[in-house]
């Protein structure tokens, strides 16, 4: 698989998780996070099919990068690892039912899993943007990284499970930002992948073939 291939693999991942996640959310009944749509009927295969694509378009990424820049890439591929080994703890260890009181080791460990996902990416994104001329592709992948950072504050500080939840009224729109989150960093996969596209077919446009050599011709003696 070439670099190019890797990345439109990423690409190709990452829309059919958006896909997968957007059926849950349209054929079946609203519920608070997207985890949640695996514990009713009917919901967990696109959840799983969501996660588990996702996953794989983080490893499709990081095989790219590591083919094609090996070593200005290594932090940013140790991060998407993170983030596919994340996604697919979530998708083995479910979350717990949301009216349940008492946290299960399995919603525990799903729950730590998406945070490693939620917060690899954006460091992942900004490390591999880091250093790069102002291009407009590079330019895209340092936006989504801090746009995704940001929407992430406003989800971890909305939780009902933190102290400043009350505070802002945070329980009526977690579930929004969470989603936002994920729209976010799916679109921060995609935009790095097509840098990587964008900056290898430009490499290979400047190229220019090397002339054949030609042959010696032999040298005529003095009369």
């Amino acid at each position: 698989m070439t670099p190019i291939q890797s990345a439109w693999g990423a690409v190709c991942g990452t829309v059919v998780s958006a896909c997968a996640l957007a059926y849950a959310q349209v054929a079946l009944p609203t519920q608070p996070l997207l985890s949640d749509y695996a514990l009713v009927s009917g919901g967990l295969v696109p959840v799983l099919v969501g996660m588990l694509a996702l996953a794989g378009a983080c490893l499709c990424l990081a095989y790219g990068l590591a083919a094609s820049d090996p070593v200005r890439t290594a932090a940013t591929r140790v991060l998407l690892l993170a983030g596919a080994a994340g996604l697919m703890m979530s998708a083995i260890f479910p979350t717990d039912p949301g009216n349940s009181q008492i946290g299960s080791l399995t919603g525990e460990i799903h729950r730590w899993s998406a945070a490693v996902v939620f917060t690899s990416l954006p460091v992942a994104g900004w490390t591999l943007a880091r250093g790069r001329a102002a291009a407009p592709r590079w330019n895209a992948v340092r936006a989504l990284s801090v746009t995704s950072a940001a929407v992430l504050a406003f989800y971890l500080a909305a939780h009902p499970a933190t102290i400043t939840s009350p505070l802002i009224g945070g329980a009526g729109y977690y579930g929004p930002l969470e989603r936002g989150v994920v729209l976010a960093e799916m679109a921060l996969l995609i935009a790095m992948a097509l840098a990587s596209v964008t900056k290898r077919s430009a490499v290979s446009a400047r190229t220019v073939p090397a002339e054949p050599e030609r042959p010696e011709q032999p040298k005529r003696l003095a009369a």
